[in-house]
């Protein structure tokens, strides 16, 4: 046996006429329980190697975190806690306060139940709240949750703009309140890649190597924060009031709401075909609106009072929505890259389509 920075290594034996062996290090063995007889998992990997895990790994009780929190946390405080215990995977959550727990905290809790994709209530005393995942790790491929996440963003940027224009309060309202689903679906994908980080069984079944996982996690960042400026947008309603938008300004931004609207779908699709030119003329166009962007700014500059405000406010998430694009498409190169340098792939269930 060789042991080199951690690694143990095995010569392969034969024995018979056509069958391969290898010996397992003895400390592993011990320190799981194993003995002659039981049964190992084998699952190769995209990258050319072989994660082994034993049967009785499959099955048991679910993981179980018990999260001790205050009845006199800051309601922001607490839910922000619960997110970030949801996003490391634990199947079971016993959310415990000292003495009784607060309607106030409870609140909370059960709105976090009902805002993720997952969690339900199992049980409740007078102290605790026990959630359990009902959905697993993997109830839906990572690249559908990019390509709902792409759905949910483009149309709530196409609806803020028509608010913006429109002085719609209603459908400014309903791009805030949607900026929920895009939220979840991010978290959700957080936690499946959390998880498969933890168990190698999990990164197995979604089909996925351990840099597609990084990549997805990265697009899906992206994607929130560009539905975090639709809704900055649909904020504008209620700042510019009646104040009406000189028709030619409003034409220049649908435009580029426009422009921008398209770049994150290019920048998406050359993600998904490894496009490294088409991914650069994303990065090119998001240069061209920023020069676009300096002209409008300089015309709206000369307005005043809160007409001015509020179209500073669009133009500027019109470019941050551009360069997330421009980011989308940095990351699609160096996935495009890193898929080339591979010496084999896999292949890949489920792919992004453009949308």
């Amino acid at each position: 046996m060789r042991a080199s920075g951690g690694f143990h290594g095995r010569r392969i034996q034969k024995t018979g006429g056509s069958t391969f062996i290898v010996s397992l290090p003895k400390n592993w063995v011990l320190a799981r329980g194993l003995s002659a007889g039981d049964v190992l998992f084998f699952t190769p990997r995209a990258d050319g190697s072989m994660t082994v895990f034993p049967e009785a790994a499959a099955g048991g009780e679910a993981e179980r975190r018990t999260v001790e929190v205050s009845n006199d946390d800051e309601q922001d405080h607490l839910f922000r806690r619960l997110v970030a215990e949801y996003i490391a995977g634990y199947p079971l959550l016993d959310i415990r306060t000292e003495g009784r727990m607060s309607p106030r905290t409870r609140e909370v809790v059960r709105g976090f139940a009902q805002r993720m994709i997952g969690p339900e209530i199992l049980e409740e005393t007078a102290e605790s709240v026990v959630l359990q995942d009902v959905v697993g790790p993997n109830p839906l491929p990572i690249p559908s949750v990019i390509r709902r996440m792409h759905q949910m963003v483009r149309s709530m940027q196409s609806d803020a703009m028509t608010a913006f224009r429109a002085r719609d309060a209603s459908i400014a309202q309903d791009v805030i309140d949607r900026d929920w689903e895009v939220d979840r679906l991010h978290w959700f994908l957080e936690k499946q890649v959390t998880t498969a980080l933890r168990d190698a069984r999990v990164l197995a079944t979604i089909d996925l190597t351990l840099p597609e996982c990084s990549t997805y996690l990265l697009a899906s960042r992206v994607l929130e924060r560009i539905a975090d400026h639709a809704v900055r947008i649909a904020g504008t309603v209620a700042i510019l009031g009646k104040e009406r938008t000189p028709e030619r300004l409003g034409a220049e931004l649908d435009r580029m709401s426009a422009s921008a609207a398209s770049a994150v779908a290019d920048a998406l699709d050359s993600l998904d075909r490894g496009d490294i030119p088409k991914a650069n003329a994303v990065i090119d166009a998001a240069h061209d609106l920023t020069r676009h962007r300096e002209k409008l700014l300089h015309e709206i500059a000369m307005r005043q009072g809160r007409l001015a405000v509020g179209l500073a406010y669009v133009l500027e998430s019109l470019e941050r929505i551009a360069f997330y694009a421009s980011d989308l498409a940095e990351i699609a190169i160096d996935r495009a890259v890193e898929v080339a340098a591979r010496p084999s792939e896999s292949p890949r269930a489920e792919k992004i389509p453009a949308a």
